[in-house]
């Protein structure tokens, strides 16, 4: 009879991970496909921005000594629209129609906004003074020439996108979202949309991984349902890795028989399987596979177990790949509502709901297999290892899910 391993602490596992997970390499993309990626590369502003002095609003360009008496009448010498690139110039007791965006023409130190005038166009009245520099963008006010923008390692959003085109890049280099294949495994499991067979269940932890991998940053590929067949299972993680820089698989890595992902992978020698002192997920397995030594993640079958296993070690593990600080998910403190439990030995991450006051309750149904009371969940309660159960009213850790 084989002896029983120990378990792992789940900080022990989640640092082997990190250990062997490497960032991906830079490359360089067209902007139009940068949103996502992680920058690999510091950005500068080859100019400063604006690269020049503008209005901020549509009204007339005056010098600021020439409305201090406001209300005053000033002759309107000339319109400046956004983007005229002929040089303007004002002289003493003169106003010029501007419009947002156009250069402010010389002499101009201020703007009066066109709302607190008569909007003339030969002559306008003002009503009130205006400081000196009143709606105006100053040059290099932004930016100045040389700065960094944007250093390397910034996760390029909306905002990011603009501020790349604001300084005039086409092509960023970047380090790419990881390309992350699901395996599913399990004779039991059929697809959403067909009828069920005796003894079948509908196949859900696919789903609920890519769109896990998907807010992380990663890309998505469902590989479809594995039977309960090593050979079969082989096959198909060979023609995945082709486009894969990571592998998720559910199922099949529990302590009975027909677990076909721990028979096929446990050969190879280079994919570690262990029980890891959490609930749920104890049963974990980590490695690397293929010629390129892609790392692969064999997570339980149970749809919650899963979900929490991909909170804890993958996604720390495709922050590390797109080049981001990576370690334990971020946790804050909140207080039960609820008096909670846990087993001896394992740290607990129980299903909770945060209250507005900085409270969390405990959802009722906390089995592993329970996908409903996850989907009604929104934080983990964090329950440590040498803890069995906790009152109503106590302070926890807890991951915002």
């Amino acid at each position: 009879m084989n002896e029983v391993s120990p378990m792992r602490s789940v900080d022990d596992h989640l640092a082997d991970v990190l250990l062997t997970v490497r960032a991906l390499a830079p490359l360089e993309v067209d902007l139009d496909q940068a949103h996502g990626t992680t920058l690999a590369e510091d950005v500068t502003s080859p100019v400063p921005l604006p690269p020049f002095d503008n209005s901020a609003m549509d009204g007339y360009a005056v010098r600021a000594d020439d409305v201090a008496g406001a209300p005053v009448t000033l002759p309107v010498i000339d319109d400046i629209p956004a983007g005229d690139g002929r040089m303007h110039a004002l002289g003493p007791g003169m106003a010029v129609r501007i419009m947002t965006g156009a250069p402010m023409p010389a002499g101009a130190d201020t703007v009066v906004p066109v709302e607190w005038t008569d909007g003339g166009t030969a002559r306008v009245a003002i009503d009130r003074p205006a400081p000196k520099g009143n709606a105006v963008r100053a040059a290099g006010e932004d930016v100045g020439a040389g700065e960094v923008v944007l250093p390397a390692g910034t996760r390029i959003g909306p905002a990011q996108l603009g501020i790349l085109a604001g300084v005039g890049r086409r092509r960023v280099l970047v380090r790419p979202r990881p390309r992350v294949v699901v395996i599913s495994t399990g004779a039991e499991l059929a697809e959403p949309g067909t009828p069920l067979a005796p003894g079948q269940i509908w196949e859900s932890n696919s789903y609920t991984l890519i769109a896990a991998v998907r807010e992380a940053g990663g890309e998505g590929y469902r590989a479809g349902i594995v039977e309960d067949d090593a050979a079969r299972f082989i096959d198909q993680l060979d023609a995945q890795l082709l486009r894969a820089d990571l592998v998720i698989t559910s199922g099949g890595v529990s302590m009975g028989a027909y677990e076909p992902v721990k028979e096929a992978l446990a050969r190879l020698g280079t994919v570690r399987f262990e029980r890891v002192a959490m609930q749920p997920g104890m049963p974990q397995g980590f490695g690397v596979v293929g010629e390129d030594q892609v790392p692969i993640f064999t997570l339980p079958g149970n749809p919650v177990s899963s979900f929490v296993s991909f909170v804890l070690f993958v996604r720390p593990a495709l922050r590390r790949m797109q080049g981001l600080p990576a370690g334990p998910p971020e946790t804050v403190r909140a207080v039960t509502t609820a008096p909670v439990r846990s087993p001896e030995g394992k740290r607990s991450y129980l299903r909770g709901v945060l209250g507005e006051k900085g409270t969390v309750a405990p959802v009722l149904r906390q089995g592993s297999h329970q996908l409903a009371a996850l989907a009604g969940a929104d934080a983990l309660i964090i329950v440590p290892e040498n803890v069995t159960e906790l009152p109503e009213g106590t302070t926890v850790e807890v991951i915002p899910l």
